[in-house]
């Protein structure tokens, strides 16, 4: 599976509130939440960000409280993807249960804001295409990349039953 789209940047420490503020939890719909996806700050991302644009970050993105509505917030925005150094635990979950692709790499911190992006999810690939560099990630194994392709892991338990 091959991504491709624009690098947006954010440090160490994103937490669920600053992805999506606690007073937008009154609707699970993504694109409504998409349209105040890190507002608090970063202000114009909305403005900013197209539909297949990646976010690349540092260290504990998606830290602080359990909530599914951050991960839907950043793909309802469109977002194809997020690489960082690490993420927090219950965020790495709800992105792969939300079908959201997120990759960790310790060079993160070197994509910068507006770079080209290539990721291979499969091989673990990140080719910074602005600065011609290449990392590389343990990739997404198999039955992540199946539950991100179905849309998330209740679309792929629906594909896998008979009801």
């Amino acid at each position: 599976m091959i991504i491709k789209g624009r690098a947006h940047k954010f440090g160490d420490d994103i937490n669920t509130d600053d992805i999506i503020s606690a007073k937008y939890l009154v609707t699970i719909d993504p694109v409504e939440l998409g349209k105040k996806c890190m507002e608090s700050i970063a202000p114009d991302f909305t403005k900013q960000a197209a539909k297949g644009d990646i976010i690349a970050a540092g260290k504990n993105f998606g830290c602080g409280s359990s909530r599914e509505h951050a991960p839907l917030s950043i793909k309802g925005l469109g977002i194809s993807c997020v690489i960082a150094s690490s993420f927090a635990r219950i965020f790495y979950r709800n992105a792969i249960n939300t079908g959201l692709p997120i990759l960790e790499i310790a060079q993160a911190d070197e994509i910068k804001g507006g770079d080209e992006l290539e990721i291979d999810l499969t091989d673990g690939i990140i080719k910074n295409i602005t600065q011609g560099k290449t990392y590389k990630s343990d990739g997404l194994p198999e039955f992540m990349q199946r539950i991100v392709v179905s849309g998330g892991l209740m679309q792929w338990i629906r594909s896998r039953t008979s009801v």
